[in-house]
């Protein structure tokens, strides 16, 4: 059993100057304003519209990202509906085979520190449904039938696209401390990701 931490990666090349200047050239169709953009405009007319509550004219943007994570934090993510994903299937993909190292990689959980006695237990659970899905393999079941056994924390790829409007919506609610606390961790990481590149809109 192989254990990784979670990751976010941008699968698009992203400009955040210019989606900011296409959003305002979209948000002033709103007030016939379009004479007022200037070179420097953009960022000072979304913010505008951010504080007036005008999110709508987000939607004109999306990014799209790799997450890689385990399928507890991805049961969640799917339940935003505006949005598409691709997900990395259990029914097809067979981690007893040479593509998968013959194991199963899992998220390490963020909460406990590897001295808790807790993280042991985990460990200890994970080895034997690792066990207990290659048994499943050996004798004959298919990978869709041996997934039965596999654990929340079987580490997952999810692509997933939101526009601007939702990503903000999805980080209001996973970065709330009454989220749960890995997908708050993921959640700050993707926030940090996009204000790195979008400016105003993830500030």
């Amino acid at each position: 059993m192989r254990e990784l931490g979670f990751a976010v990666i941008l699968e698009d090349e992203i400009d955040g100057a210019a989606m900011l200047r296409r959003l305002e050239r979209a948000g002033r169709t709103c007030y016939k304003s379009e004479g007022r953009i200037t070179a420097e405009s953009a960022p000072r007319f979304v913010a505008m519209l951010l504080k007036s509550g005008h999110e709508s004219v987000l939607e004109h943007e999306k990014v799209t990202l790799r997450l890689i994570c385990d399928r507890g934090v991805t049961h969640e993510i799917v339940r935003h509906r505006i949005g598409s994903y691709s997900q990395e299937s259990t029914r097809y993909c067979n981690y007893g085979g040479e593509k998968f190292g013959r194991e199963i990689t899992c998220i390490r959980p963020g909460f406990w520190s590897e001295d808790d006695p807790r993280m042991a237990i985990w460990r200890h659970a994970m080895f034997q449904a690792e066990q207990a899905y290659f048994d499943l393999l050996d004798a004959g079941a298919s990978p869709q039938e041996a997934r039965s056994v596999l654990p929340n924390s079987l580490k997952t790829e999810i692509v997933v696209t939101y526009n601007l409007r939702e990503w903000r919506h999805f980080l209001r609610l996973r970065m709330s401390p009454a989220a749960h606390p890995q997908i708050r961790e993921l959640s700050t990481e993707i926030q940090r990701v996009l204000r790195e590149k979008i400016p105003v809109v993830f500030d």
